[in-house]
């Protein structure tokens, strides 16, 4: 009975500190050292991770603390001009690499990367830019895994290593990024639970590219998006060239070689940029920004309903196939991200030449 009453007095004695537990519970501050911003998601309480395929590792940073930005009338015309002005250089030696929403207040942070390699973190305040120190943060981090060689070269000479993490994303516990990997199918998968631990899943995947006519397993996931599709958890992913792929998050486990099933072929000569989910009246649909094409609207239940996989090549130069699509009156989109549950956010090249950072709404759903 003493054994029974003390166990029952531990477990009231320790409740309340499990209730204030949080994912932020071993983090420390100081300098994370990120080497490159390669890819950016938010997961929750606020926690930014940073995918940085220079220093090939994960940073978790705690931006809770952040006050909420003013975004009510969102315009920037020219964000090059601010950054330029910020930073005290020209428009041509910086470059934007992502931008993402932190979905507790939706504050707007932007990855820019200057050409000396440095890397600089912005937040988009009241229609103008504020630089976000990661000198001092609370942070957690860890490193991934066999990743591609720095003097791996493609076939044209250009380095590799910054695709060592495509993309990021964080679902049911964990960070999940694309890239390549040293292994002989280099196109991976990775899941690390959070908080961290040493353990890191990686799977290589294999994908048929029928703008090529071929199966591919060097290539990696350029974007994606985690979803469910009739009811199972899915990933969405879509690769150079335009090839949109879908995966059975059960299918993508430690040590396995996956093959994804091709639900579209949306055009070659390209490179998918982002990619979101938004909803209206009950409805799911893929919204998907690209260097060369216009942003593409995709139902998820098309995607449902397409049974197939792409196992034949398409003939005609920059012809599609597979599940229907629809291009929408959004051109040169560089970056996208979903602001809530009605609105996103996007960062366009205008017909004048600026690059503009605006919001739209789900009326093109």
């Amino acid at each position: 009975m003493k054994k029974i009453l003390f166990t029952m007095a531990l477990g009231l004695l320790l409740t309340p500190l499990f209730a204030n537990s949080s994912l932020t519970d071993g983090f420390i501050t100081g300098n994370p050292e990120i080497g490159t911003i390669n890819a950016m998601t938010f997961g929750p309480e606020s926690i930014l991770f940073i995918g940085d395929s220079k220093a090939a590792q994960i940073v978790a940073v705690d931006m809770s603390t952040a006050p909420k930005a003013t975004n009510e009338k969102l315009n920037i015309p020219d964000i090059e001009s601010v950054l330029s002005e910020l930073l005290g250089a020209d428009s041509d030696q910086l470059q934007i690499i992502d931008m993402v929403v932190n979905p507790a207040n939706q504050n707007i942070y932007i990855g820019s990367q200057h050409s000396s390699g440095k890397s600089i973190l912005f937040l988009v305040n009241n229609n103008t830019l504020e630089m976000v120190s990661l000198e001092s943060v609370s942070y957690t981090k860890t490193d991934i895994s066999n990743v591609i060689s720095e003097e791996a070269k493609d076939r044209r000479g250009r380095s590799l290593r910054n695709l060592a993490i495509s993309d990021v994303r964080y679902a049911d516990g964990k960070v999940m990024l694309s890239g390549l990997s040293n292994t002989e199918f280099a196109s991976t998968f990775r899941s690390i639970s959070f908080p961290f631990t040493k353990k890191q899943d990686d799977s290589t995947l294999e994908i048929y590219h029928a703008a090529h006519g071929r199966y591919e397993t060097a290539s990696p996931i350029k974007t994606f998006t985690t979803t469910l599709i009739n009811n199972e958890p899915h990933l969405i992913a879509s690769y150079t060239c335009t090839p949109l792929v879908v995966f059975p998050l059960s299918e993508l486990k430690s040590g396995k070689h996956t093959k994804g099933r091709t639900v579209a072929e949306l055009g070659n000569a390209n490179t998918p940029l982002d990619i979101i989910e938004m909803e209206k009246e009950g409805s799911r649909y893929i919204l998907m920004a690209n260097s060369n094409r216009a942003l593409m609207k995709i139902k998820v239940s098309d995607i449902e309903s397409f049974g197939d996989s792409l196992s034949t090549k398409v003939v005609e130069r920059a012809g599609t196939s597979g599940i229907d699509f629809i291009n929408l009156p959004f051109v040169n989109v560089q970056q996208l991200d979903k602001l809530n549950g009605e609105e996103f956010v996007y960062i366009q090249r205008s017909a004048s030449g600026k690059l503009r950072l605006g919001k739209s709404n789900n009326r093109w759903l």
